[in-house]
């Protein structure tokens, strides 16, 4: 058999003909497929009737879920079924269940109902589920990208079991590589794998099976145009399958969270390097401009602050550019912000000052404000003594005067502790020079 046979004809895309037939050919996700937990329990034929508890399988695309489903389908012997959320609705599910007791009644085989990104579905049509689960009708195994937290109903959660899918390392990716080059499933021997371009399809892929098998696919048909008896996938082909590598992000997912807060933490920990790099992360998975740039300005207020007060300038300023000229020059101020906010000095003082103010305030420590600070303008006031006693700081010869502002409740209390970082080093000497003198102390 020819590579150009095997690799045309309109067969079946390679990723599919790759799919396990059981759990044991199944790559990665170890950690769930141990003797005796609960997939392993699901896929063996012995335990019909027990061992059966519904499932939420969660994690990245490519990881194996619609695999783990139908590898246990195979091996288990139950009935199976399966619905995507894309499609399928509330009468879909009712028409499963029946068919599931009828089933169960008349021939005694339990179903496994197999339901593909089950965050698509709404509450309602997910609250369709709970009497086939709760009842053991069927047996669900539910996919899903969101976190199920959020994106699946509680009753519904608390009757599963949810496993968490890891990405595929790169010894789990390699084997499944060479596995599609030998298997008669796959290129069946007729193709060779090039070791740098295996290499550059692992890193390529970012642990996704699918993406490295239609990557593969991909280069192979490239190496097979060559007219070559035995066709050798090169690097350089598969450079040109795979033109960027996949970026794992969600824009309104878990990862989109995960990146962000990597951002922000590398910036407060003054790497720029790593703060760059999670910038570029988000400019290439499409991530909003603007959202980054409001998150460099609240970056520049609160882990800067007075150690830098021109931080939050610079920071306006880049989201001003963004909104200005747009994408993908706005990458530019974006990063010659992120650049500035990294190595500057750093001070959260003003942060946590407002942040113990406000928690003052919420106690009901508040207190009224001295008369003397009182507005004397209005009509009356000055019968009620409002603003007698005010002291003009102008009209001294430092510009400051011994006078009370906090409420008598608070007197003497410290919101704003200056640190001895950047510019806020200067402001530490000077304030404690203030303070010293609106308190009377010198």
């Amino acid at each position: 058999m020819s590579g150009s046979s095997v690799l045309r004809g309109g067969q079946t895309p390679l990723a599919v003909r790759m799919r396990p037939i059981s759990l044991e050919e199944v790559a990665g996700q170890r950690h769930l497929l141990r003797p005796g937990s609960p997939l392993v329990a699901l896929a063996d034929p012995a335990r019909q009737t027990t061992g059966a508890v519904s499932v939420i399988l969660w994690g990245p695309p490519g990881t194996g879920k619609t695999t783990l489903a139908q590898a246990i389908a195979r091996s288990s012997g139950r009935r199976f079924v399966e619905l995507s959320a894309v499609t399928a609705g509330v009468k879909d599910v009712r028409e499963v269940m029946q068919a599931a007791m009828t089933q169960r009644d008349l021939y005694g085989q339990s179903t496994i109902l197999f339901l593909d990104e089950i965050h698509r579905f709404t509450k309602a049509q997910q609250d369709a589920l709970l009497p086939g689960v709760e009842n053991g009708w069927v047996v669900l195994v539910a996919a899903t990208t969101e976190n199920p937290s959020f994106s699946v109903v509680s009753p519904l959660l608390s009757r599963s079991l949810l496993l968490t899918l890891e990405p595929l390392s790169d010894d789990d990716l390699g084997a499944l590589l060479d596995r599609a080059v030998s298997d008669p499933r796959g290129f069946a021997g007729t193709i060779e794998l090039d070791p740098a371009a295996r290499a550059a399809l692992v890193q390529l892929s970012s642990g996704d099976a699918r993406r490295a098998l239609t990557a593969l696919e991909a280069a192979a048909a490239m190496a097979a145009d060559a007219g070559d008896e035995t066709p050798v996938v090169t690097a350089e082909q598969v450079a040109q399958a795979v033109d960027r590598a996949l970026l794992r992000y969600d824009r309104q997912g878990d990862e989109h969270y995960d990146v962000i807060s990597a951002f922000i933490k590398s910036i407060r920990g003054s790497d720029p390097d790593a703060a760059i790099h999670y910038l570029a992360r988000m400019i290439e998975a499409g991530e909003d401009p603007r959202f980054i740039a409001r998150r460099l300005v609240i970056s520049a207020a609160e882990d800067i602050g007075m150690a830098d007060p021109q931080a939050l300038q610079v920071a306006v300023a880049a989201a001003d550019a963004v909104a200005f000229i747009g994408m993908p020059e706005g990458r530019i101020p974006l990063a010659e912000a992120t650049t500035y906010l990294a190595t500057t000095a750093k001070s959260n003082a003003a942060y946590l000052a407002i942040d113990r103010a406000i928690a003052d305030v919420r106690s009901g420590k508040a207190g009224r404000v001295p008369v003397h600070l009182r507005d004397g303008h209005y009509p009356g006031a000055k019968r009620l003594g409002h603003g007698k006693g005010y002291l003009y700081p102008h009209d001294a010869e430092p510009g400051v005067v011994e006078q009370q502002y906090l409420p008598d409740t608070l007197r003497g209390v410290r919101y704003y502790e200056p640190t001895a970082h950047g510019a806020e080093r200067d402001v530490q000497a000077r304030l404690a020079k203030l303070r010293r003198i609106i308190d009377g102390e010198s």
